[in-house]
Order: C-alpha cells, then structure tokens, then sequence
C-alpha cells in the first residue's frame, strides 16, 4: 500500500495523481499507509463505500449494522486528522447515486468526506439522486458521469453526430441539468469557495 501511494501520490512528478480510489475491505493496514503518504503529499483518497452497481449490496448491506455503515465511520475517522481550511478532509468516499435513499445516512455519518458519485447518466441516476450527497453551497460532492459522456454518441438523441458533437452536447445537457436542480434548492447564503 505504501507503494501504490508514493508511485501515484509522491514519486510521479508531473504525472502524480491528485488522489485514488482505493478499496477499504483489505482492513487498516492496507489504508494507514496511504494516509501517511497523503500527510506527506497533500494528495487525497477516495475510498470505497457505497458502490453504484447493481451487486454491490451482496456485501456492502450484510450484518448489522451493515457493513457499509462500518467502513463510512471508519472513512470519517480515517479523515478527521486531514481536513483542510474549508473542513472538509482528503480522504473522500465513493458513494453511489443509484442508491439514493441511503446517500443522506452515509452523508450523515461522513459530514466532514467530500463524495466521488458515480452512477450518474448511463447507470440510470439523474442529479436529484444526487443532491442528498451535497453540503450546503453545493459542496463536498463530485458527480462522475463515464459512459453517459463517452459513449453518448451511442444514444438515440445524438445520432448521426461526430462523437466529440455527441460528448460535448451530452456535457451541456449535465451541467444544465444541475444547474437547474441548483437554482431550485439554492440556499440564501453561500458557503465560501475553498480547496481540499
């Protein structure tokens, strides 16, 4: 693990990673090294919590509390000693939006994590799925879309279009899409703006 981090978090030079997605179910001693590195570094993690695809609660919802209860306090504790100026830390969570009925009790348990959503676009979630994953201002969540921005060129409402046409009109209609959603739920004070 202390390798994985310094070859992506310290030793690539220009190359290096700003942070990695890195899976928890290996225990602490596969995560501790990494945090060492991103004390070092001020790189950060994104850990595996909560995936978007359609398996994942074969294990992820087993016990109880569930397991992925566990490995998002372990995620919040993990995180606590890096929390930047803004509070938030550099050890984020990967938290998807298919499951949107559980991102408001991982958000709860993780306050202070910025979440990775994936499960945005092509795996069926839209951005009011999303919002629950949000701190107030809009911050603490960065919404992934792959496939739906790859391979839009793929869909029916792009046919006939270069790729690139295809990708970049996908990329408005997601930007359009939260910016509407956004305008809806603004709250009337703004949190500042700030870095991990």
């Amino acid at each position: 693990a202390e390798a994985y981090g310094r070859a992506f978090l310290e030793d690539a030079g220009e190359a290096r990673c700003d942070a990695i997605t890195v899976n928890p179910y290996l225990g602490a001693d596969s995560i501790e090294p990494l945090l060492e590195v991103c004390r070092r570094s001020g790189a950060g993690l994104f850990v595996l919590v909560r995936t978007s695809n359609p398996g994942s609660a074969m294990f992820q919802h087993h016990g109880e509390p569930p397991l992925v209860h566990l490995v998002a306090r372990e995620v919040a504790r993990w995180g606590e000693a890096l929390r930047g100026e803004c509070g938030l830390s550099s050890v984020g969570a990967v938290v998807g939006a298919t499951h949107a009925g559980e991102i408001g009790k991982l958000r709860a348990l993780m306050p202070f994590t910025p979440f990775l959503v994936p499960g945005y676009g092509a795996q069926g979630a839209g951005a009011a799925e999303t919002l629950p994953s949000f701190l107030d201002g809009g911050r603490g969540a960065l919404v992934n879309s792959s496939r739906g921005l790859l391979f839009a060129w793929r869909r029916p409402e792009h046919e006939g279009k270069p790729w690139k046409d295809a990708t970049r009109d996908a990329l408005d209609a997601m930007v359009g899409e939260f910016r509407a959603l956004r305008s809806e739920t603004r709250s009337h004070s703004e949190a500042p703006r700030c870095s991990l």
